[in-house]
């Protein structure tokens, strides 16, 4: 058996053969030499590649860190000159914040209070005062104001079955005042009781004969005396009113003349008006004092 050239020899003597004879060939100390060395620079390189890998890893974990810490997810842009110093961030808020008193607005006073019984409704009361001026201007109409007349008699002022049904409630005045335009006049009579319920009472105890008598002068000759008008009834608070109207001319009304229902209406509606801003004005001097 041969391992090469000046290598060992065996005999074939068995055991009892000569001791193997050794060539006398050097060593490549140069090749073994270069071995050597390039061992040595890949023990350097596995061991810079593994410091880099673990600054790597390291880098990893720490941007990790970070994103967890934006608190979104994502990891924020700003500087650290934009973050907030310790100072600035906001203390706990989470203690109980201060207590107040639980208060309340009274409530509004009621205008009707002040006009539905004679203990609140203490504000001067006149024909003058429910109906000031010389004119009255409802919508495109303008109509001008005649005579006034005010009495406690109150059936002396009325027709037919209205007499009866203010003395049966106790009206204690009765104010009238007459309105004209075009050949048409309405007069409007106010009936002054001591509650609302007096007043409510007399409005419903009236019928279709209960009427107001007209009230001619100041330029309005006498109408509705024995002509067929156009009347109505109504009341507010302890006020009961009521409205007569026709042709100044003493002709008939019929239910085709729009123009005496309309001239009616106006002074209807202005008389509910006039009461209530009363009510009204009694209701805002009281919560100022």
């Amino acid at each position: 058996m041969s391992f090469g050239q000046g290598g060992p020899q065996w005999g074939p003597g068995g055991s009892g053969s000569q001791p193997p004879q050794w060539g006398r060939q050097t060593p490549d100390w140069a090749a073994l030499a270069e071995a050597s060395e390039s061992r040595n620079r890949r023990r350097r390189l596995l061991l810079v590649c593994g410091g880099a890998f673990a600054t790597v890893a390291v880098g990893a974990a720490v941007a990790v860190a970070v994103v967890s810490a934006d608190g979104n997810g994502q990891a924020s842009n700003r500087p650290a000159s934009d973050l907030p110093a310790s100072t600035d961030i906001p203390p706990d808020t989470t203690g109980p914040g201060p207590s107040f008193e639980e208060t309340s607005a009274p409530p509004p006073l009621d205008p009707k209070d002040f006009v539905s019984s004679a203990k609140k409704d203490t504000a001067p009361l006149s024909p003058e005062t429910l109906f000031p001026g010389t004119r009255l201007t409802m919508g495109e109409n303008v109509y001008k104001k005649g005579a006034v007349a005010s009495t406690k008699n109150c059936a002396s002022a009325a027709q037919g079955t209205l007499g009866a049904v203010l003395t049966k409630n106790d009206c204690t005045r009765l104010m009238r005042v007459t309105y004209s335009l075009d050949g048409v006049a309405v007069t409007v009579g106010v009936a002054v009781f001591e509650t609302e319920a007096k007043a409510t009472k007399a409005k419903n105890d009236a019928d279709n004969k209960s009427v107001v008598q007209s009230l001619s002068g100041s330029g309005v000759p006498s109408f509705c005396r024995s002509a067929i008008c156009r009347s109505t009834t109504n009341s507010y608070g302890r006020y009961a009113y009521f409205t007569v109207a026709g042709f100044t001319d003493g002709k008939d009304v019929v239910p085709k003349d729009s123009k005496v229902f309309a001239t009616g209406d106006d002074l209807g509606e202005f008389t509910f008006r006039q009461i209530r801003r009363r009510g009204e004005a009694q209701a805002s001097a009281a919560a100022n004092q």
